[in-house]
């Protein structure tokens, strides 16, 4: 059984940092992508970013695009999603995302909810003054 646990949210001011940790079950990483998510109140989850397992490629959404960098660390089990200069937009709860099927994002699909089967519990992000 897969499984996802999320940590490192919390309140930040705009213009803040925060890193986010994904700690998965033992080879998940070596075998599958793992995407992060997130979701505002009254708002669809929406993908932030991807990282391969094949090859380390690493997508992202495009308003993250040089504030957000996503790594792994294989010997710890764990993702990190590490977010810069903040803004109150960012405030939603945060998800790590994994299924059994791909090693590799894709960018026609990676951002697709109905890929993932397995899912942490999230980890709240809140950017405000």
């Amino acid at each position: 059984q897969v499984q996802l646990v999320e940590s490192g949210g919390g309140l930040v001011q705009p213009g803040g940092s925060l890193r986010l940790s994904c700690r998965t079950s033992p080879f998940v990483l070596d075998y599958y992508a793992i995407g992060w998510f997130r979701q505002a109140p009254g708002k669809e989850r929406e993908a932030v970013s991807c990282i391969s397992a094949s090859d380390g490629d690493i997508l992202y959404k495009e308003s993250v695009k040089g504030r957000f960098i996503a790594s792994r660390d294989d010997a710890e089990n764990t993702v990190y999603l590490q977010m810069n200069s903040l803004k109150p937009e960012d405030t939603a709860v945060y998800y790590c995302a994994t299924d059994e099927t791909r090693a590799k994002c894709y960018s026609d699909d990676y951002d697709s909810v109905t890929r993932y089967d397995y899912w942490g519990q999230g980890t709240q992000v809140t950017v405000s003054s």
